[in-house]
């Protein structure tokens, strides 16, 4: 009977330690939980980035519209019988009073 008390005592703070401390504390689930939310946080922002890329790519696949776009956007294509302005700032003079 001696040794029963000292035994549980042991037992008791292994408990302890664990819930408190060790692995699965409330500590580590908190920290896993935060982890959880900013995974699905970067999760949603990436679904939402496909899903603009499925837009596109279907766009260009099935549209003219969107392949003349960015032929104006990216390569400065012009229909025919458009005319075509650049307008330059001069700096010089809109430097100097």
């Amino acid at each position: 009977m001696r040794w029963l008390l000292p035994l549980l005592i042991v037992a008791f703070i292994g408990l302890q330690y664990r819930l408190w401390i060790g692995e699965g504390s409330w500590a580590n689930i908190v920290s896993l939980e935060r982890k959880l939310l900013e995974q699905k946080t970067v999760t949603h922002n990436l679904e939402q980035r496909n899903a603009e890329l499925e837009r596109e790519v279907y766009s260009l696949k099935n549209g003219y519209e969107a392949i003349e776009e960015r032929a104006r956007a990216e390569l400065g294509m012009i229909k025919e019988g458009e005319t075509f302005y650049l307008l330059l700032n001069d700096k010089k003079s809109s430097s100097q009073p």
